[in-house]
């Protein structure tokens, strides 16, 4: 690894077929754990993340409730995710420059009011869309920040050894709390309204604040900050295009979640237009969809390394059982599906996390990850509206279609050049007892010189 930004352009090409890093094993699957300040992180997450659940799925169905689109709830997703798009490079160098664990106090704070804001006019019945829209572009704001801070602030809390660890267990986090949260979101519409799932989604923000309260700070593995300067986000994104195993990664996941992670979309679409279910339906596939990525978290634990391998083909496995949910027949073969979904596409985002992070020097951790952000999480403002008018005008089954199988797509272009810039040629052997499908090493006159 280059030991600054100004060695990039000297990185090896990467091999899909070899680990990015490896890194020793510190304990088994949840190892992180045993740091005490990563375990009132990880508390105080799955009390907010919960809440952020049962408070996503709130408002999928409140804004459906109120305009009968599916371009609406795409219209909400793309504002959310819109600030990320426009302003994530700027949250990055916020991230590197100042006090990590202070800026998620505010963040984190910032979170909680706007959960209370939704209640209050949910609660008094003055509830309009236009409400969730701009409630939703000022969330979009405050993660703009948060989110590059709250990734990069995991290698500060269980350093460089347990980092892949901690970052496949805040997945399993998540996950868990969004099996959760869907069904007692689905609940809450039913017996009691929106307005009090929103209401708990806002309180459930006390716990990570306490959490990060209660950490001792001189046991963090502080990281050198970048000093105040100009030219801050040219120097990030120069490294990034300089590191093959940094941007072909980042560019894979643009595409997966710009069209393959519109779920809200399409889950909504499925269950209203498709099956004639309600609110208790679309929070059950939701928990089926968490199942499967908390499944894949786990697994995800166990693992020392991270392969482009692996991400490549998960990435093509994931677009292609969207493809197949999308031609489901029945109900139960649909709702079925969404475990395996969420499995795969839960490894493709922990692999190219951890690779990313890994890979990244860490007074470049917060840019890099704040461009790693942007791209899969800023794309769903140019992605939800266009699957979402898709799905209007076409129907659910083709919106969920084409949005897996443009994933699928990009990971096949992508591995392809991966495979090329790390002098790596694709080898199909149809014998019985051997690898049908494998890279091998290109001949000595056909190896490519890596990309700078």
């Amino acid at each position: 690894m280059s030991t600054g930004p100004g060695a990039s352009a000297s990185a090896p090409a990467p091999n899909p077929d070899e680990p990015i890093l490896k890194t020793r094993r510190t304990g088994g699957t949840f190892s992180s754990l045993k740091v005490r300040n990563y375990r009132l992180f990880a508390a105080g997450a799955v009390v907010s993340n919960t809440g952020t659940w049962m408070s996503r799925i709130t408002q999928d169905w409140l804004v459906l409730s109120l305009t009968g689109s599916a371009a609406a709830v795409g219209i909400t997703t793309a504002l959310q995710f819109l600030p990320m798009l426009l302003l994530g490079l700027y949250g990055g160098v916020i991230a590197d420059r100042f006090d990590r664990r202070r800026l998620l106090m505010m963040t984190q704070g910032a979170l909680g009011l706007g959960g209370l804001a939704l209640a209050a006019l949910t609660l008094s019945g003055h509830i309009q869309v236009w409400h969730v829209y701009l409630i939703a572009t000022l969330l979009g704001l405050v993660t703009v920040v948060d989110n590059p801070a709250r990734q990069a602030f995991v290698s500060e809390m269980v350093g460089p050894k347990d980092l892949p660890n901690a970052v496949s267990l805040n997945s399993a986090n998540f996950q868990s709390a969004r099996l959760i949260g869907p069904a007692v979101a689905g609940v809450l519409i039913t017996a009691v309204g929106s307005g009090w799932a929103f209401l708990l989604n806002g309180i459930s923000f006390l716990a990570p604040l306490a959490g990060l309260m209660l950490m001792r700070p001189a046991e963090l593995h502080r990281a050198e900050r970048a000093p105040r300067g100009k030219g801050q986000l040219r120097e990030g994104l120069r490294y990034v295009a300089g590191r093959p195993e940094l941007l072909w990664p980042i560019v894979l996941m643009a595409f997966v979640g710009t069209f393959g992670y519109n779920f809200p979309i399409w889950l909504t679409a499925f269950t209203d237009d498709v099956f004639r279910q309600g609110a208790g339906t679309y929070g059950m596939l939701n928990s089926l969809l968490a199942a499967g990525s908390l499944l894949g978290a786990l697994l995800a634990a166990r693992r020392g390394t991270s392969r482009l391998r692996l991400l490549v083909a998960g990435a093509v496995g994931f677009g292609l059982l969207e493809a197949a949910a999308a031609v489901s027949p029945s109900f139960w073969l649909f709702a079925t599906l969404m475990v395996p979904i969420g499995m795969i596409g839960l490894t493709v985002n922990v692999t190219a996390n951890s690779s990313v992070q890994l890979a990244t020097d860490p007074v470049m951790r917060g840019r890099v990850m704040s461009l790693y952000m942007m791209v899969f999480m800023g794309g769903t403002p140019i992605g939800a509206p266009i699957v979402g008018w898709v799905t209007d005008v076409y129907g659910a089954r083709v919106g969920l279609a084409a949005g897996g199988l443009v994933a699928a797509a990009a990971a096949i272009v992508v591995g392809l050049i991966l495979a090329r810039v790390g002098g790596l040629r694709l080898e199909v052997d149809l014998r019985r007892g051997r690898k049908h499908v494998r890279f091998v090493p290109r001949a000595p006159r056909e190896v490519l010189a890596p990309a700078v």
